[in-house]
Parts: structure tokens; C-alpha cells; sequence
């Protein structure tokens, strides 16, 4: 099935919001290797932003958590490698928070 044209200007506009999107989420996964935002405040956030990131890119965010150990977290979790975070179920949401507690 063919995509349907656009317009220079529809091209621009969506690039534009592509972009923003990924220094968005960039930004948040910063906040959280630093500690300035919790794994539950990013997983209470259900915008588009959050929801598209990966869940191997969401533990390699987490402080101390490197490639190795986020596949291994991945794996014992039961979480495909393929899942985002808006993938994720409620079983799967809770065996993260319970792995990762906010420090309060």
C-alpha cells in the first residue's frame, strides 16, 4: 500500500516534531542515570514521549545499570527485547517499580 503524499511543508513539520520528541526523551532518560527523576515518575507519564522508548534503553537509563545488566534484568523480567514501555503490562510495570523502588 502506498503512502500518501505530502507537502514540503507536512515533511518539515514532522521532522520538526521527530526531532523534538527524541531530545525529549533523551533528556528524560538523563534526568533518570542522574536520579532527578524516578522510575515510577516516568512510568506515571503515559504521553507518546515515554511511551516510545525501549525497555532495554529505559534500564540502561537507570543509575548503575549498563547494557549487560539491563538484557539480564530484561530477560528475568520475562520483557521482550522488542517492548516499549507503552507495551508494557501491568504485571511488568510492577515487577520493575518492586526491582527499582522510588527512594523517598
Amino acid at each position: 500500500m502506498a503512502l500518501p503524499p505530502i507537502t514540503d511543508e507536512q515533511r518539515a513539520e514532522a521532522l520538526a516534531k521527530a526531532v523534538a520528541n527524541r531530545k525529549e526523551r533523551t533528556e528524560l532518560l538523563t534526568q533518570l542515570k542522574n536520579g532527578t527523576l524516578s522510575l515510577a515518575e516516568l512510568l506515571e507519564r503515559e504521553d507518546q514521549v515515554v511511551g516510545r522508548i525501549s525497555v532495554r534503553r529505559l534500564l540502561e537509563g537507570l543509575p548503575g545499570i549498563g547494557l549487560v545488566k539491563a538484557e539480564q534484568l530484561r530477560s528475568e523480567l520475562g520483557i521482550s527485547s522488542r517492548r516499549r514501555v507503552q507495551g508494557l503490562g501491568p504485571r511488568q510495570r510492577e515487577a520493575l517499580l518492586q526491582r527499582f523502588p522510588a527512594d523517598t
